[in-house]
Parts: structure tokens; C-alpha cells; sequence
């Protein structure tokens, strides 16, 4: 859903970085001490540590399932050529972080359904579980909550089914940036044939819902429920915020349609043969022009081969083979790693672009990979400029 900063690897899954936010460790202890009440309460005569242990497990399960839930996103994103930068959990739920934004109304469909798909297929997995192991009745009983006796496994397993299940329920609401929102901006986006107008509608819905969670959230503030009315509160708040990012950015959108990156670009990058031995490029480009990378192409053809950090030099030369070709230990660049970029892409599909954030550039090929220029930063941030002028 949102985006965060700051967050603690937690772990790698399918090469990609799942982090956390220090928010998400506060959100994990208000949750397990809410439900070692709950255990406790169902399960009369379970100890108190037993009750904590299971809250512990069913905590730890429920950002399981958030973590599966933004692998769908991110799994699906990358079979659709779309880079991730990783997963981070935090106070409101989690986020993959994309390195483009998708192409298409059928790629940003397949995109948005496939963390919900996930969230149900977890909830129907649950279900089934409890079910048949323990007669629907009594499963019910402790999915609705009921506060009846029931056992450690049930109790987990109904729990487990009606949180992802609200949560299911919560994302596939129509307005963005939620699943549901994004859902809509696709089939908004194919009807109109217009990306930004689609993106503005669903938008639009978002910011009406975002309303609607302060207007509950102020009710429950001063009338019954002080701490949920305050978490609804800034959750309507942060809602209200991407989808009032997510108007203004098709704003600019629509002023830089028909721009591409190729109108932008520096045609003549300062790149780095193949060829070249390692040590050569030590003297020749990273003294000479103090840069942390430079891209490198085939001295004969030109097609780009990669990036090719400092460190990989230096470490090359330190090694004792001063006379390997750069070609060698040159990093590959692909475009779903945010390293490149073809040249007649809209500039506005960079706006979201990981890559060009963090390293401030991304090389420009042509349809067979040849190296054909480089964008910047900042060549970025003045055609956004003019565009808000």
C-alpha cells in the first residue's frame, strides 16, 4: 500500500529483500498483547504463557500472510518484466516496491489481483482446515470471535481466517491506492484508453473513501472507541495522501505526454569498451573522473553489457589481475533490474523509477540493446519542472 523508508531486513524470499519498519515491531506488540487476551479468554485452561505463545504464533502468521500477499504483487510484477526493490512491512500493512510502474491496463490488472488472490487463497485454506478437521460450526465459532471454548488450533485458525479475510475484503474496496483502486484504475485505463484519466478516477474514489474512514474515525474518536477512532483517523489520513499524490502525478502525467526519453537524453555518454582491461579503466575513467560507475558496451557492436562499480574494479586490481577485461566483472544490466531504459519510453514512466533515484541515472538503448545515451536525475526533475510551469 504505502511506501517507507528506514526499514530492518528481515529476510530474502525468491531474491527479494523483505524488510521492516520500526513502526511494524510496534504494530506486532499492540497485536500479540491484544490477542494473549483473546487465547486466554477461548482457552480457559491454558496457562498464561501458553496463551502469550500463541498470540506470539498467530502474529507472526498474520504478517506471513501479508508478506504472501505482496509476493503476489512482486511475482507477478516481475514475470511482467517489472523490477522490485523489495517488500517492507509497516504500520498500515506492506508494500513491493516496483521500479516502473506497469504498461498496461491487462498488466496493472494482473498486478493489483494478484496480492487479493493470495489473501483468499489463504483464507480458503483456512477454512478448509478448519472444517474439516473440527465440523463448520464450530469453526464459525471461532472465526465470528465468539468467545467460546474451543482448542489452540481452532482458535488460530479461525483468527487466521477472519483477519486476512477482512483484510481481503478491506484491499479489494474500490479506491486507490488500494488493490481494489488499482483493480478499478485498470479497467478504467482500458475503457478510456488513457492511463492518466484512469488513474484520476480511481483517485478520486480513493480520496471519497479516505473521507469516509476520518468522518467513522471522528464518530468513534468521541463516542465510543478513542484508539480505533484514531487509527481510522490516520488511516483515512495516509489513504487521502497517495491518492491525492496519484492525481497530482497524472497531472504531470498528461502535461509530459508525448515525451520520451530519447527527447531528453545526453547522446553521447562517457562509457567504458568492453575491452579494456581493468586497470586501464582504474586510470582512465574512475581517477580521471571520480564517478562510483560507468556504463560499458561492446567496443565492436556497442550493445550495452552492464554497470561497473569502483569496487569491482579496485577489488580486480587488489586480486592481482590488473589485465581482466572489464567485460568480465562488469555487472549485467537488464532492464527489470532499473538499469536501462529504451528510448522511446514515456518520461513519465520514470517518475517512479527506483534506479534512477538512487543512482541518479539510467543508460538509454535502443531496440537491440546498443547504448544510445543517458538520462539523468535531474535531466528528469527540470522536464517535471517545466511541466508544472
Amino acid at each position: 500500500m504505502f511506501s517507507s523508508t528506514g526499514s530492518i531486513q528481515l529476510a530474502r524470499v525468491f531474491g527479494i529483500r523483505i524488510g521492516a519498519s520500526p513502526s511494524w515491531f510496534f504494530v506486532l506488540f499492540i497485536l500479540i498483547y491484544g490477542l494473549s487476551g483473546y487465547f486466554s479468554n477461548v482457552l480457559p485452561d491454558a496457562s498464561n504463557a501458553t496463551a502469550y505463545g500463541l498470540a506470539v504464533l498467530a502474529a507472526v502468521l498474520f504478517f506471513v500472510s501479508l508478506v504472501l500477499h505482496e509476493l503476489g504483487h512482486a511475482l507477478v510484477a516481475r514475470r511482467s518484466g517489472i523490477g522490485i526493490a523489495g517488500i517492507d512491512l509497516w504500520f498500515f500493512g506492506g508494500i513491493a516496491k516496483m521500479t516502473r510502474d506497469t504498461s498496461s491496463p491487462g498488466e496493472e490488472l494482473r498486478v493489483a489481483a494478484a496480492g487479493p488472490a493470495v489473501t483468499l487463497l489463504i483464507v480458503a485454506l483456512c477454512v478448509a482446515v478448519g472444517v474439516l478437521t473440527s465440523g463448520a460450526h464450530h469453526f464459525f465459532d471461532s472465526a465470528i470471535l465468539s468467545n467460546r471454548p474451543t482448542t489452540a488450533a481452532l482458535a488460530l485458525l479461525g483468527w487466521l481466517a477472519l483477519i486476512n479475510g477482512v483484510l481481503f475484503l478491506f484491499n479489494m474496496i474500490p479506491a486507490y491506492p488500494l488493490d481494489g483502486g488499482r483493480i478499478a484504475r485498470a479497467v478504467a485505463w482500458q475503457v478510456t484508453g488513457d492511463r492518466n484519466r484512469g488513474t484520476r478516477f480511481s483517485a478520486r474514489l480513493g480520496q471519497l473513501f479516505s473521507w469516509l474512514l476520518i468522518g467513522i474515525g471522528l464518530f468513534e474518536l468521541f463516542t465510543s472507541d478513542a484508539i480505533n477512532g484514531l487509527y481510522l483517523i490516520f488511516l483515512g489520513w495516509f489513504l487521502g495522501q497517495g491518492a491525492r499524490g496519484a492525481v497530482v502525478t497524472s497531472r504531470f502525467s498528461d502535461r509530459l505526454d508525448g515525451v520520451t526519453v530519447a527527447d531528453l537524453m545526453d547522446a553521447q555518454p562517457v562509457w567504458i569498451p568492453g575491452e579494456l582491461s581493468v586497470s586501464e579503466a582504474q586510470d582512465e575513467f574512475f581517477h580521471r573522473y571520480r564517478w562510483p560507475w560507468f556504463p560499458v558496451a561492446d567496443g565492436t557492436t556497442g550493445r550495452f553489457l552492464g554497470l561497473l562499480e569502483q569496487e569491482r574494479v579496485d577489488g580486480a586490481v587488489e586480486a592481482g589481475q590488473p589485465a581482466l577485461e572489464v567485460g568480465d566483472v562488469v555487472e549485467p544490466g537488464r532492464a527489470e533490474d532499473d538499469v536501462s531504459v529504451r528510448g522511446d519510453t514515456p518520461i513519465e514512466a520514470l517518475l517512479s523509477s527506483e534506479g534512477l533515484r538512487t543512482r541518479g541515472a539510467l543508460m538509454v538503448v535502443d531496440a537491440d540493446d546498443r547504448l544510445c545515451g543517458v538520462i539523468t536525475i535531474e535531466q528528469l526533475r527540470r522536464a517535471v519542472a517545466a511541466a508544472a510551469h
